[in-house]
């Protein structure tokens, strides 16, 4: 082979990667999976009815983001929680189980998360980490009774476990994740979330290159779908774009925010849970070097554990024997 061959040759495999980039960024996105009946129908059968009003706060970017407060009908409340919800809901998807903590006497403070609800454009944010920085901006603007403890579901747990993990973990006296999202290799997934998701794979590592790049242009783009009913689809968030799928679930080396955790962590998950091996979960935990108490509801599915009395009761018990810890220490 002559040397100008030689010379070409380097140039011409880069413009393929190129051209095989640019085709995975516009082709390579998710593709709407059929509706999950699991996951769509449970909600059918919640009265909302009395549901708390919207209230806003304003973050860092001046953006008014919402959130709704269910006041204990306790005079001497017991503490605070914040509950954050699962991927593509909004904080309405958590109203019995806020329902239940504020009848055991906490003030519950459940934020629609920036890219859901009534908080921002749906399914989009402005950078990786800007989750953090809400929440961290709605402790700061509304002040909590304490002991605090943050309590998250399903992706809204693996976000949970995120901030566990971050230096700005002491803001939360206690961190309850329920049926947490750790990572789609973790063993306690199961394979797309039981049907839950489709990810636009050619698209997500192009931008992990490119982000690894520091380019982050294209993060707007869609990267996951959520197997929502079309009715629902109209209501809730059925798309992530990269940074939102990036920031509502733990880091990419989620054993690191296990390690990193100091605040006490408990896990509850359903036996019955379609998109996670509840079994799974204490050993993972463990793995990462971090043992933490796990319960196994029985006969509860994903979405009943903030739905069913028996689960719901769980997570209040759960909730409350933290505190009770808290005030103690």
């Amino acid at each position: 082979m002559s040397s100008e061959l030689l010379a070409v040759v380097p140039v011409v495999v880069f413009l393929v990667g190129l051209a095989i980039m640019a085709v995975a960024l516009v082709k390579g996105g998710p593709k709407q999976p059929p509706p999950l009946a699991s996951i769509n129908e449970p909600f059918k059968s919640v009265d909302t009815s009395d549901l708390p009003p919207v209230e806003r706060y304003t973050a860092r970017d001046n953006a008014a983001l919402a959130y709704r407060r269910y006041a204990s009908p306790i005079t001497r409340v017991r503490g605070s929680a914040v509950l954050i919800h699962g991927s593509s809901a909004s904080g309405v998807s958590l109203h019995t189980l806020a329902k239940a903590l504020a009848v055991a006497g906490y003030d519950v403070y459940v934020p629609d998360m920036r890219g859901h609800g009534e908080s921002g454009k749906k399914g989009a944010i402005a950078y990786i980490g800007q989750l953090e920085d809400d929440l961290s901006d709605f402790l700061d603007v509304v002040q909590l009774a304490g002991p605090r403890t943050l309590v998250g579901f399903s992706a809204g747990g693996g976000f949970a476990l995120r901030f566990a993990g971050d230096t700005r973990q002491m803001a939360f006296d206690r961190y309850v994740l329920l049926a947490p999202f750790i990572h789609q290799k973790a063993p306690t997934t199961q394979p797309s979330a039981g049907g839950w998701v489709n990810v636009g794979l050619p698209r997500v590592i192009v931008l992990m290159i490119l982000n690894k790049l520091h380019i982050t242009l294209f993060n707007h783009l869609p990267t996951v779908a959520y197997a929502l009913s079309p009715e629902a689809a109209a209501r809730l968030t059925p798309q992530y774009s990269y940074n939102l799928m990036q920031n509502f679930r733990p880091h990419e080396d989620y054993r690191a925010d296990i390690r990193a955790t100091r605040q006490p962590t408990e896990v509850l998950v359903g036996a019955d849970d379609e998109a996670f091996h509840a079994g799974k979960f204490a050993e993972v935990f463990a793995e990462a070097g971090r043992v933490v108490p796990v319960t196994i509801v029985p006969g509860v599915a994903h979405i009943a554990l903030t739905l069913e009395a028996v689960a719901v009761g769980a997570v209040v018990k759960a909730v409350s024997e933290h505190a009770a810890e808290v005030a103690l220490s």
